[in-house]
């Protein structure tokens, strides 16, 4: 096997569509893997489409057709030998010509090519010509014929294999990329190759690694192809070959790994890595055909979905222990896809890692991910929940649609076993519940939707090829029942979504219901200040408002800012000044999903796990993220760590009374006297009770607070103080709009160290949520912790990483040094802050 990367020597020309004057037949050069914007920008013929209003400016690009060229010089083929083009990833709908030859056409983005050209090869210079159609124009063409069918967005992106949120979505922009997204390379072979290899992994119950190796061998169909060969395997010590005779295609080699080391998901345990090598061996047993590596890991995974007595389970069980998922729905991280690298990635998911997770869920709006992707969840123990790509659409069942996502589902299956991370494949996002609950019988009138493809279709490809994986019809799902038995969103059974906090309710009704797994929830934030005042500026020159066309541009949800502002008024009152606003909204975002986690956390073992919505951001945008465009974290970061630590202190209410749930997810029994403190917002203490407690591994324990300490005096003026070894939960009884709290609670020192500062806050009266903004003081600047309760007469240390030179004083006053307490004021006007008696 000789391989040929064809990266460079290419050019891009716009060919048909509304062309700028410009750029008509203008050939610019391009690189591969890219795309028509990647080439454009680097070219210097397109501004940034990320920056301010630019995504109108680029409308235009998404109706063109392109074309991608370049020349090869291929000699002749020997007589025994294959030459293959192979295109990894093909954006969109193309026609292949070689020399004029047309070669293919395509129509997934989601696929991978290969074509034999061993037959038009000459002696002299070919080309290779890559013509792209408008994907947006091809799929309203195939709505016209089919008919159209119902989804959350106005342009038809389910009626083309290509990834749905390049349509625009309440997060992202509408570009529309066209080009060669993956490698395109020449391949050069004789006698057969290693068309697939598929691992299955599994652990007997004695520990003994279980390794099938199911081998697709292509045949030249050259002379001298029909011979046997031999498929040779070794992984962690076991080393097994098998004859393939002349007239076979395939072979499976089953290898035995005694006392296998085991993988496990991150904060349950190591992740053991070994390399898996498989050769295709022919004639000449020292020079192998084909050979293919991937490190595999051993560990067992199980989906409970069993009936019980709360309705249907959702819970998985990674080497026998049942797993509480702490989550986050993942999105392609750049719009832009050809952007992202090993290293963003790595990033990433270093940042979840950071943060508690131990899931990221790639969502079916997007891609299915890199190698580098699964590779890097693979050393960091995150589980990868993966959802094929069907997103809140109906799609018909109807040629050609039908046959595309069944070969990309194959592909992308059987690419992935070798991966211990990836847990669960997943049938798509929301159309279930979309058929139930949107209106789409009375639009559908009868035409297909997709339900083959979520109880038949992908359930079988799973089942074909990877059975050691469970596999889901959708999500949110109810396993086990029709639509017309348990809705699909019922939080008693399976999965569940909970979109009616943000959208319509107050985010306190979180806690009304105990969903058994809830896949979706969140709430959303603007990006951090340097990011706006990076890539948003004011369509007047002027500051930047929420209401500034520009700034609207980059909040994509239906009513965002309205949302923003009737979610944040009950809690924090909804300041006037933008940059108060700011605050406010990026901190009501954190409150929100920290209040939902620890809820669900709480619940434990009945509420199994809580993926939020969402990780990452693609492009600077306000929107659902904890880590925002520009690869910074914003406030809900912090949140996600505090909510999802292995030990956790919350009061949470039960049957009518207030109850410290003790969240113990570690391996060890958890005991200690935990400190209850009922105190003023001045630290003066008014009822203090010690309660000993012990919580199992891996459980949650609920203890009834002492009355003295239960009830408040006056709940506008106090606070309970629980403290348990170095962890600390500061609980209140009224919402901050109706506590007294004091704006000028804090003063602040600044000292230096090694890699910058060290920022002590220390409190004259309960300061909520102390937070520092670095990024406003240097864009680059990162810091340890936010969100910090200081009770009265207690201080809070920051450690602010930075290089930038400004005044270290700024870290201890506004607009750097925030709280709750400087953003609720304008709620409490003239009230008097005195402290009441007890």
């Amino acid at each position: 096997m000789n391989t040929q990367d064809l990266f460079d020597g290419w050019s891009l020309t716009a060919v048909a569509g509304p062309v700028p004057t410009d750029l008509a037949g203008r050939r610019v050069p391009a690189r591969v893997p890219g795309t028509s914007h990647t080439a454009l920008l680097e070219a210097g013929l397109i501004p940034d489409p990320y920056l301010d209003r630019n995504e109108e400016v680029l409308a235009w690009m998404k109706r063109v057709d392109w074309v991608y060229e370049r020349e090869l010089d291929l000699a002749p083929a020997a007589a025994d030998e294959r030459v293959d083009l192979v295109f990894d990833g093909i954006d969109t709908v193309a026609t292949l010509t070689f020399d004029g030859r047309e070669i293919g056409r395509t129509a997934n983005q989601h696929r991978s090519y290969r074509f034999d050209v061993r037959d038009l090869l000459r002696p002299t210079t070919q080309r290779l010509r890559v013509s792209l159609h408008s994907a947006v124009a091809h799929a309203e063409a195939e709505a016209a014929r089919l008919g159209p069918r119902p989804l959350a967005y106005p342009q038809p992106f389910n009626m083309v294999r290509k990834m749905a949120c390049s349509f625009g979505w309440d997060w992202g922009p509408d570009l529309q990329t066209a080009g060669l997204w993956r490698p395109v390379t020449v391949e050069h072979w004789t006698v057969a190759r290693l068309a697939g290899v598929r691992p299955l992994v599994t652990v007997d119950a004695d520990g003994t690694g279980r390794v099938e190796v199911h081998a697709t061998i292509e045949r030249s169909g050259l002379p001298g192809g029909d011979v046997p060969l031999t498929v040779q395997a070794r992984v962690a010590g076991a080393d097994v070959s098998v004859t393939v005779p002349p007239d076979a295609t395939s072979a499976v080699v089953v290898l035995e790994v005694p006392h296998a080391p085991l993988w496990w998901p991150v904060g349950h345990g190591p992740q053991p890595l070994s390399e898996l090598t498989v050769a295709l061996v022919g004639p000449d047993p020292a020079a192998p055909l084909d050979t293919w590596s991937r490190r595999i890991g051993f560990r067992t995974v199980e989906l409970d979905t069993a009936p019980d007595d709360d309705g249907t389970a959702f819970t998985f069980r990674i080497n026998g222990r049942p797993i509480f998922v702490k989550g986050a729905n993942w999105i392609p991280d750049d719009h832009l896809l050809t952007r992202i690298t090993r290293e963003r990635l790595a990033h990433r998911l270093d940042q979840a890692v950071d943060a508690n997770l131990n899931l990221v869920r790639v969502w079916g709006g997007g891609i299915y991910e890199s190698e580098d992707f699964y590779d890097l969840c693979d050393e960091r123990g995150l589980l990868v929940w993966q959802d094929f790509l069907l997103a809140c659409a109906a799609y018909p069942e109807e040629q050609p649609l039908w046959d595309e996502i069944e070969a990309e589902a194959r592909e992308h299956v059987a690419r992935l076993t070798p991966h211990p991370s990836l847990v669960l494949w997943n049938g798509g996002n929301e159309n279930l519940w979309g058929f139930m609950d949107w209106g789409w019988p009375e639009d559908l009138q009868g035409r297909t939707w997709g339900f083959r493809y979520a109880t038949e279709l992908l359930k079988d490809v799973v089942a074909d090829l990877d059975p050691t994986r469970p596999y889901s019809d959708g999500s949110p799902y109810s396993p086990g029942a029709g639509l017309t038995e348990v809705h699909p969103n019922d939080p008693d059974h399976g999965t569940f979504h909970q979109w009616e906090v943000w959208n319509r309710v107050d985010y306190r009704v979180y806690g009304d219901d105990v969903p058994r797994f809830c896949s979706e929830f969140g709430f959303q934030g603007p990006p951090t200040w340097a990011t706006l005042t990076r890539a948003v500026h004011a369509a007047d020159g002027g500051p930047l408002t929420k209401d500034d066309a520009t700034f609207l541009l980059h909040q994509k949800a239906e009513d965002g800012n309205g949302k923003l502002d009737r979610g944040m008024e009950p809690h924090l009152g909804v300041p006037e000044d933008f940059t108060d606003w700011h605050w406010a909204a990026q901190l009501n975002q954190a409150r929100a999903v920290r209040f939902a986690i620890e809820h669900y956390r709480s619940w434990w073992p009945r509420t199994a796990g809580a993926i939020v919505w969402q990780l990452n951001d693609c492009w600077p945008v306000t929107s659902w993220s904890a880590i925002d465009g520009d690869e910074r974290r914003k406030p809900l970061w912090y949140a996600l760590r505090s909510a999802y630590a292995t030990r956790l202190l919350t009061v949470q209410p039960r049957e009518g009374r207030e109850v410290l749930a003790v969240v113990n997810e570690t391996p060890v029994i958890w005991q200690g006297v935990v400190r209850l403190s009922r105190q003023r917002l001045d630290g003066t203490v008014l009822a203090e009770e010690d309660l000993a407690l012990a919580v199992g591994a891996w459980s949650v324990g609920q203890f009834a607070l002492p009355s003295t300490v239960a009830t408040p005096a006056d709940p506008s003026r106090e606070v309970l103080v629980v403290r348990l070894g170095s962890l600390q939960s500061v609980h209140t009884w009224v919402e901050d709009v109706d506590l007294a709290l004091d704006p000028d609670a804090v003063h602040a020192s600044v000292s230096p160290v090694q890699d910058g500062y060290r920022v002590d806050v220390t409190a004259t009266s309960f300061a909520r949520d102390v937070t520092i903004l670095v990024d406003r003081l240097d864009p680059d600047a990162v810091v340890d912790t936010a969100l910090v309760d200081v009770p009265a007469g207690a201080t809070a240390s920051f450690h602010v990483r930075t290089r930038g030179t400004f005044d270290p004083a700024a870290l201890t006053r506004a607009p750097v040094l925030r709280s709750a307490n400087d953003v609720v004021l304008p709620r409490l006007g003239a009230r008097d802050l005195t402290q009441s008696p007890a």
